[in-house]
């Protein structure tokens, strides 16, 4: 079946159903043949969605200013807003394409308002590809997906309306249409896997199976509607543990889960979480060593970007360690001090209730970090207490009571971020202690 606009315009209709009207199509335009045909396509819609083409500049190539300059001119020939964004690719250890890939999502993620949809021209071939290539990683469901037609993406909606037309067929609208667009000498650099997958690996399986592009993106299709019924499993298990928070799993539902399904809710919980998920040796070693090790232990199981601890009766899930440093800094009522990433703002403000005096906290305060051995005396009825059993007592999260800021005069401890402070300083009307963007302690 040929691609043309009654085709095209069907395929948005079919992704339009059930979802509001999109505010503004953002085409992801590289300039390439793909998404050539893709903004020729958009252009001739006859609806009153605005349009925009957007093209990523990774700066990778000494050609890339001339490429964003002649996808300008495409865009204008056809009447259409072109916008360009120039992105810092960095190899963080995955490899160039992967770096690539994210900063240029990143881009999409920033770019897109409510309401917008961002139009991608991946196609079938693509989708083989990512299957391929995700098979080879030893993928599971969610890999052997590959790319789904619609998924959120920054405020808006990503969507592929080419994925179920071939590679043959874009070609052949390009060439009726007489389309001019570019080709970037990277496309065909063997280095990179996709391009290695494209050229030498899916030729030769086409040989011997001409179908194989439409055949991978039927499993793929097959794949993803199998994680769709784990999804739905998960979720049901997830409320079944009697979970809150995908954060924060109940160690004894967990328990009750047979290995696989318990496998299954922990991938879950890391993506309703918006963690990495961890690698299958990672996710075992959770399973064997986490939720198997004994009552009074604290164990911590760590992959790129996400950890897992255990504290009582609960596995935690959390994102990566920014490190427990505070800063060197004096808090006073007209200030306020970062304590560093993930770790939110300390300010001193005034209360009607039990505060710091004000004398005290007026001539500051400074930032101080656990060092051990400190004590404080709660209320004036109270008798003084080690600050290491008052964290025990409250339940403070293990790992996070060396991060607590303790705000100090003189080398004496007058509060506990905001969960105590010391007798000797309190006072009615005084400053109370406020933490603005607080991770979890408790």
């Amino acid at each position: 079946m040929p691609l043309d606009r009654k085709r095209f315009e069907a395929t948005l209709s079919a992704i339009r159903k059930g979802r509001p009207a999109p505010r503004r199509y953002v085409i992801a335009f590289s300039g390439g043949v793909d998404s050539a045909v893709l903004l020729h396509l958009a252009a001739s819609l006859d609806d009153d969605v605005p349009l925009i083409a957007l093209h990523i500049d990774h700066g990778l190539h000494p050609e890339s200013a001339r490429w964003a300059a002649q996808a300008e001119r495409f865009a204008a020939g056809l009447g259409i807003d072109f916008r360009v964004t120039n992105v810092e690719t960095r190899d963080s250890g995955h490899g160039v394409e992967a770096a690539a890939r994210a900063a240029r999502y990143a881009a999409f993620d920033e770019f897109l308002s409510a309401g917008d949809w961002l139009l991608s021209a991946h196609h079938r071939d693509d989708q083989a590809e990512t299957l391929l290539l995700n098979l080879l990683r030893g993928s599971g469901t969610l890999g052997l997906a590959a790319m789904p037609q619609a998924r959120p993406c920054g405020h808006g909606l990503l969507v592929r309306p080419f994925l179920d037309i071939g590679r043959d067929a874009i070609h052949a609208y390009a060439g009726e249409h007489e389309l001019d667009w570019q080709d970037d000498p990277s496309n065909i650099d063997r280095r990179f896997d996709r391009n290695f997958v494209r050229h030498d690996i899916v030729p030769v399986l086409r040989t011997r199976w001409p179908g194989v592009g439409k055949a991978l993106a039927r499993s793929a299709e097959l794949a993803a509607d199998t994680h769709a019924l784990l999804d739905a499993l998960a979720a049901a298990d997830f409320e079944d543990i009697g979970a809150a928070t995908p954060r924060r799993l109940p160690l004894t539902g967990l328990r009750r889960l047979d290995p696989r399904r318990q496998a299954n809710l922990l991938r879950y919980a890391c993506r309703k979480a918006a963690l990495p998920t961890p690698p299958a040796s990672r996710l075992h070693e959770v399973q064997q060593t986490l939720l198997c090790a004994a009552e009074d232990a604290q164990p911590v199981v760590t992959w790129p970007g996400a950890s897992a601890r255990r504290y009582r009766d609960t596995v935690f899930l959390l994102g990566e360690d920014a490190g427990s440093e505070l800063p060197t800094a004096i808090l006073t009522p007209d200030g306020s001090v970062e304590l560093g990433e993930g770790l939110g703002t300390l300010s001193l403000r005034p209360t009607a209730g039990l505060g710091i005096a004000p004398d005290v906290a007026g001539a500051g305060l400074s930032i101080a970090q656990r060092r051990g051995g400190e004590r404080l005396k709660p209320s004036p009825e109270g008798a003084t207490r080690r600050l290491k059993s008052l964290l025990q007592e409250a339940a403070v999260l293990p790992w996070m009571r060396d991060r607590l800021p303790l705000l100090e005069r003189d080398g004496k401890l007058v509060a506990v971020g905001d969960l105590w402070i010391d007798a000797a300083y309190q006072t009615e009307s005084g400053y109370a202690v406020v933490w603005q963007n607080k991770p979890e302690i408790i």
